[in-house]
């Protein structure tokens, strides 16, 4: 439903344009007069909502798309010409992997015991409650088995058609890029820990074909590989194409340059961590145009999530997520150049919890000038930053929306700009903003 559209006095240079009640959201994609929103929770087996923004000021839903299957969302959605691609993930749930752990564990401990362990031996290995172990057990009888992503035929945007369930392995698929050839997926496979990049060439959607795969080295144990890291630590979250290069953020790993020049092959031609000291992963890296004759690309972080007063408390003092810029001229030499970071001033929610503050995502592909960065910034909002300067970014404007009804804070998501500089912004728990940037004002 529509809201009145008024603007918080929490902005800078940005007005809303027009506002709407969609449930939370993991990302937006404008294509043209449409967006299409990937809905993060699955309320109701809602999967995406496709809407009519040709009218700024009075966005219409033209479709809905269910997830159809209560075990999974899709809250990941991107376009290519008619062709639509959601991500079908599996739901986060309190035992987490321990149904992965426990054939493991019940060997273990009947070797060592010389019988079968009871229910609280095995909760004692796994650090849940005894209580939960019937639900750990069901679990790994029934494997999930829906992870991968869902390919749609668009042409008829009010009627969208489900060309094929590419399924993968795992959790399944979470962020990812496409273009009209091939679909870049970040995904679990069989032999791997944690995600890494497959890609797909989809120019017959039908039948995706698998063409190529690119990991972190450690990452493939069934290859005899060995992980430096603990658990799933160093993995990739999504890498972005741009010509002839991949552009990927790695958690906990940094981030990494991706030459793609042979899709069937590709390989490993940059890398930068700084973790540590930072303790917040890295979560997308995308390289921008050149500025003063110089190759530059920019990484931001994920803050991650405090569950409580108490968790948000512990954490003062210690950096939050943050934009990063960085000069590439020579892949195999990166140097980061400058950080942006927005002080807990700047919000009355910064320390709101549940919930968080820092850094999430910006907008991908540049779309709404060469070099303004728009970024989802949590209880932050947007944050529209300049880099024409590398060294010295600044921010040229900001939108802090109000929270969602029962919520303690914004928790700003995903971020896209249209052809038209309008910005579009979703919050993770409710709501969905077309903006307007002032540039001459910046």
């Amino acid at each position: 439903m529509n809201a009145p559209n008024r603007t918080p006095a929490l902005a800078r240079n940005v007005k809303r344009v027009s506002h709407l009640d969609l449930p939370g959201a993991g990302q937006v994609c404008v294509d043209g007069k449409f967006a299409y929103v990937g809905h993060i929770t699955n309320r109701q087996g809602l999967g995406t909502s496709i809407l009519d923004v040709s009218d700024a000021k009075h966005p219409k839903l033209l479709a809905q798309v269910p997830v159809g299957d209560p075990h999974s969302h899709s809250h990941k959605a991107r376009v290519a010409g008619d062709i639509m691609i959601v991500n079908m993930e599996q739901n986060a749930t309190a035992i987490g992997r321990k149904a992965d752990e426990l054939p493991r564990l019940r060997a273990e401990l009947a070797g060592a015991l010389g019988r079968a362990p009871t229910h609280g031996e095995l909760a004692a290995k796994l650090g849940v409650n005894e209580s939960d172990i019937p639900a750990v057990e069901a679990a790994e009888k029934n494997p999930y088995n829906e992870g991968g992503f869902k390919i749609y035929d668009i042409s008829d945007r009010s009627r969208p058609k489900l060309v094929t369930h590419q399924r993968t392995h795992g959790r399944g698929v979470h962020r990812f890029d496409m273009d009209e050839n091939h679909a870049y997926i970040s995904t679990e496979m069989p032999g791997y820990i944690g995600n890494i990049l497959v890609n797909y060439d989809i120019r017959n959607p039908a039948k995706p074909e698998e063409v190529s795969r690119w990991w972190l080295p450690g990452q493939h144990l069934a290859g005899g590989e060995m992980p430096t890291w603990p658990g799933r630590q160093h993995r990739l979250h999504h890498a972005l194409r741009q010509g002839d290069t991949m552009w990927a953020g790695v958690w906990h790993g940094g981030v990494r340059v991706i030459d793609v020049s042979d899709i069937r092959r590709p390989r490993t031609a940059g890398a930068y961590n700084y973790h540590p000291p930072f303790p917040e992963p890295s979560h997308t890296f995308m390289g921008v145009p050149d500025i003063a004759g110089r190759k530059i690309a920019v990484a931001i972080d994920e803050e991650d999530h405090a569950h409580s007063a108490e968790e948000m408390a512990k954490r003062r003092g210690r950096p939050h997520g943050c934009l990063w810029v960085f000069d590439v001229t020579d892949r195999a030499a990166i140097q980061p150049l400058s950080i942006f970071e927005v002080s807990e001033l700047d919000s009355p929610w910064s320390r709101a919890a549940p919930g968080r503050f820092g850094a999430h995502q910006f907008q991908e592909h540049m779309k709404g000038g060469a070099t303004l960065m728009y970024c989802a910034w949590f209880a932050g909002g947007l944050r529209i930053v300049d880099i024409a300067d590398p060294s010295a970014p600044r921010e040229a404007g900001h939108y802090i929306p109000e929270p969602a009804a029962g919520r303690a804070c914004p928790q700003s998501n995903d971020v896209e700009v249209d052809e038209r500089g309008l910005v579009y912004l979703v919050d993770r728990y409710s709501g969905f903003d077309i903006l307007e940037f002032d540039r001459a004002a910046a």
